[in-house]
């Protein structure tokens, strides 16, 4: 049953083509908020847009930005300002990763990496967060993922970029805590999306068990509207992150190369690794 929403009303999704963003957008608009749609491709989200529009009664606007690009999130937060368009709920979920060896992606996509899954989402919110704190409520959802909780070596930079993500959300939570703002960290282990299509190999998801994009986002929003500061979808994935040791650090590391290794073999069929590959 769909929840119509007091407040926030209108919601921001980054990376809402396609996979979680999508799926965010669809149960957003089921529960009653207007939507900005954020991602690169004009045509997918014009389709999203026009779909959940007409089957939710709900105003839909398109951002159309690659948010690997430099200023990208405070082009996006100049955009809405032209529009007269406020935000209360912030869905930070665009993002992609990378996997092999270090030396063998390209630098380039790692610094890509970095500016759409840190850079523009710290951005954004530091746009759009002050005048949620002036109107006295707001929220703010961030996708991180099971990798951010240990170092993971062949996904180092992806996973070092959602660790970021999960300590950023959990240090903001602590800041807005009675102040009218909640901020909520979504942390999925592996979906059944783009993501490791592009990537080159499902090998790539080096632990937990995969799940589809409706039930995450159902679990995040539950979590969100409870205040919770993180949650992590699925009893297999939440226990294979939470009984991670945590100290010492160099034996997490240890292990993590270990486990991560399965990254670099190729997928059952003959696809091979191709490191550096990602999907955003």
């Amino acid at each position: 049953m769909s929840t119509a929403p007091t407040v926030p009303t209108t919601a921001l999704v980054t990376g809402a083509s396609s996979g979680l963003g999508r799926e965010f957008a669809a149960q957003l608009a089921a529960r009653g908020h207007d939507l900005v749609l954020v991602a690169r491709s004009r045509e997918r989200l014009e389709e999203v847009a026009e779909e959940l529009g007409s089957v939710h009664g709900v105003k839909t606007h398109v951002v159309v930005k690659d948010l690997s690009q430099p200023h990208a999130g405070r082009q996006v937060a100049q955009e809405l300002a032209d529009r007269s368009l406020h935000v209360d709920l912030l869905v930070n979920n665009a993002g992609f990763g990378t996997a092999g060896r270090f030396e063998e992606i390209a630098a380039e996509r790692d610094h890509d990496l970095l500016m759409v899954n840190v850079v523009a989402l710290v951005d954004l919110t530091h746009a759009l967060l002050p005048a949620m704190l002036e109107r006295g409520t707001g929220a703010v959802l961030n996708v991180g993922s099971t990798a951010g909780y240990q170092p993971s070596p062949y996904l180092s930079v992806y996973s070092a970029s959602k660790t970021f993500v999960l300590n950023f959300s959990l240090a903001l939570r602590q800041e807005y805590r009675g102040r009218g703002i909640r901020v909520t960290a979504l942390c999925p282990g592996p979906v059944e999306t783009k993501f490791f299509e592009v990537i080159g190999t499902r090998n790539a998801a080096v632990a937990g068990s995969f799940t589809t994009p409706e039930p995450v986002v159902r679990t995040a929003l539950h979590a969100l509207d409870r205040d919770r500061a993180y949650v992590t979808p699925g009893l297999g994935n939440a226990l294979m992150a939470h009984l991670t040791p945590r100290r010492p650090r160099t034996l997490v590391a240890w292990v993590g190369e270990r486990i991560c290794r399965k990254a670099l073999r190729p997928e059952k069929g003959g696809n091979t690794l191709a490191a550096g590959s990602a999907a955003s």
